[in-house]
């Protein structure tokens, strides 16, 4: 029974299987309209929540960050500013992009900015939210099903089963959290550069975040890449960015949004 389970488990595997933009195996099991109207609905929602930055100084200068960085993509971009304390941004599938008025404090010129939303981008280009949600599907199935054909509703048995789950969080989800924030820090990196937004500030924002930041817990513990991983990612594509910025400056891809 448990050979089938796995063959069983295969097949769906195979069946979902797609690539990312950088060429990464991913598994997706939810149709891309379903995921685009669900982003709809929870920026609705946010919106609600949420204070709307009135400032038309602010709006205009992060739509500009935005018009550049979506400029070649296709599709509706819709941005919305909250005033907050909070230095984040968010994108969601359906083209829905927030940013928090006090990343403006750690993101300090239009290149920093842009390399925060072109990230958050990336997530939505990679099908990110496909892919975390498809997994959480699949670990917890498999999960649901071992327990019901292999393990004994025993103390001893519940203990293994949670051992089992913690294994499955610790050792296949946060980090494969983290596979997918590197992910979109290269396909950002590499959308700032070819709207010719320079690069290289991508690795001052987060020197810039690492000043700011306050305890964090251990990257094997965390669903992000430690700041100094991250710079070292980032630093490792940088000459490949800078190609692609420099082709971009030369076809006059020069942005300048300022606030």
């Amino acid at each position: 029974m448990i050979g089938k389970f796995f063959s069983g488990l295969t097949m769906l595997l195979l069946i979902a299987c797609a690539s990312s933009p950088t060429g990464r195996s991913q598994l997706l099991m939810m149709p891309e309209d379903q995921l685009a109207q669900m982003g709809v609905q929870a920026f609705e929602q946010i919106k609600q929540k949420e204070t709307i930055e009135d400032d038309p100084r602010i709006n205009s200068y992060v739509q500009c960050v935005v018009a550049e960085l979506t400029r070649d993509l296709g599709g509706d971009w819709d941005v919305v500013v909250f005033r907050s304390e909070q230095a984040n941004a968010f994108a969601l599938p359906g083209g829905k992009i927030g940013v928090y008025s006090g990343l403006l404090r750690v993101a300090k010129n239009q290149h920093q900015l842009a390399a925060v939303i072109g990230h958050e981008i990336g997530h939505v280009l990679a099908r990110h939210s496909n892919e975390r949600v498809s997994q959480e599907m699949a670990t917890k199935q498999a999960l649901s099903i071992l327990q019901a054909i292999a393990i004994p509703n025993s103390a001893t048995g519940q203990l293994a089963m949670a051992a089992l789950g913690l294994g499955a969080q610790y050792g296949v989800l946060m980090p494969f959290s983290r596979i997918q924030e590197s992910e979109a820090d290269v396909i950002g990196l590499e959308l700032m550069a070819k709207a010719g937004f320079d690069p290289r500030e991508a690795v001052a924002l987060w020197h810039n975040m690492a000043q700011a930041g306050g305890a964090s817990p251990p990257e094997w513990l965390s669903t992000h890449p430690s700041h100094a991983s991250r710079i070292q990612e980032l630093e490792a594509h940088m000459p490949q960015a800078l190609s692609l910025y420099e082709a971009a400056r030369a076809k006059g891809r020069n942005p300048h949004c300022t606030l």
